[in-house]
């Protein structure tokens, strides 16, 4: 059952890979889409340098990595213009949630991915995940570090004033007292006025971007164990050791992961492992799936029922942004009131007006 697993799992790697590294362009407009969504490593260090250097400015006053939000058809009006194939694609596919949510633009590099779904754990979290009450979460990069030596090749985008290890240690102790502090907010504004604080490309931002990397190798390194025992793992898993270049955790993170948030972003399979390392379900609008059974994508997709689940948007797999639920109106499309059904017994007053 193995054998026929990896089976399937290599042949619809093979269809996600080329879809997502080859893209199709249909016009001009349709390349313009994709600039500036990846930055290399050199422009992030340089903009995290200049940032430091005028963090003691007001957080207004820096440039935030999770915009306001925003109309989303007026963004897809916007964006979207012209009549290539592309474009009324993806326009349907916004006309098709835009009764139901608004946009937040996230930050175009190669952390979107990330950063969208970090997002959405705090402002959407309403209790801690189980592994998140572990007292030794700090302890985590050591034990790794002992056991496996994947720490000494981490590189981060900013320059660590301790060693590699304790970083790490110090990133997830961060990503800890984030995630504590949004579960205890009960209104919408308080969890604003932090994400506000979290998302403005400062160091903070990029540790708990760095922790949730570390959550997705310590995840890779113990389910590649159990496939070697051969207990039962995630489906993901197959199509995640299936490549060439992530035969193990070692080449995972070697050949992918490290360069995550530099020259790469994840992959759909990254994005199952992802959702598993965060026990979160992470639900996907793909908008150039418009029309087919894949417009709407679960990562993973076998937990949509015990976990949160958080939702994000992308447009080709490789930029993702944070769909908003909009708040319910209080008058219909004409402008009037709505009013609520009278109870049994009420006058039928209201219903007349």
């Amino acid at each position: 059952m193995q054998k026929r697993a990896q089976k399937e799992a290599k042949v619809t790697l093979s269809d996600s890979h080329s879809s997502q590294q080859h893209p199709m362009k249909t016009s001009t407009e349709d390349e313009k889409s994709d600039v500036d969504l990846y930055r290399g490593e050199e422009e992030i260090q340089k903009e995290l340098q200049d940032k430091q250097q005028s963090k003691s400015a007001a957080v207004g006053e820096t440039q935030s990595s999770v915009s306001a939000v925003e109309d989303l058809q007026t963004y897809s009006e916007r964006e979207w213009k012209g009549n290539t194939t592309k474009s009324q694609l993806i326009r349907k596919g916004y006309e098709a949630i835009a009764i139901e949510f608004d946009l937040r633009r996230v930050r175009g590099d190669n952390y979107c991915a990330l950063r969208a779904t970090l997002f959405q754990v705090l402002s959407q979290s309403k209790q801690l995940p189980a592994w998140l009450h572990d007292s030794d979460i700090s302890k985590w990069p050591e034990e790794m570090h002992s056991d496996q030596d994947f720490i000494k090749e981490w590189q981060f985008p900013f320059e660590p004033s301790k060693s590699k290890v304790q970083h790490l240690e110090q990133c997830l102790e961060q990503l800890k007292k984030r995630w504590q502090e949004a579960v205890q907010y009960e209104k919408l504004e308080e969890r604003e006025h932090m994400c506000q604080q979290v998302f403005r490309g400062l160091e903070e931002e990029y540790e708990l971007l760095e922790a949730l990397k570390f959550l997705m190798l310590r995840t890779a390194v113990q389910l590649h164990s159990d496939m070697e025992k051969g207990s039962d793992v995630p489906e993901f898993c197959w199509l995640l050791f299936a490549r060439d270049s992530s035969k193990c955790p070692k080449t995972f993170f070697t050949n992918h992961l490290r360069h995550v948030g530099f020259s790469g972003g994840l992959e759909q399979v990254e994005m199952c492992l992802l959702g598993y390392s965060l026990q979160q379900m992470i639900r996907v609008v793909r908008l150039y799936k418009c029309d087919t059974e894949e417009f709407i994508t679960y990562y993973p997709n076998d937990h949509n029922k015990d976990w949160p689940t958080l939702f994000l948007l992308t447009e080709d797999d490789r930029h993702y942004n944070v769909p908003v639920p909009k708040k319910p109106s209080k008058f219909d499309a004409h402008g009037r009131p709505k009013w609520n059904p009278p109870s049994e017994g009420q006058s039928s007053i209201t219903t007349r007006l």
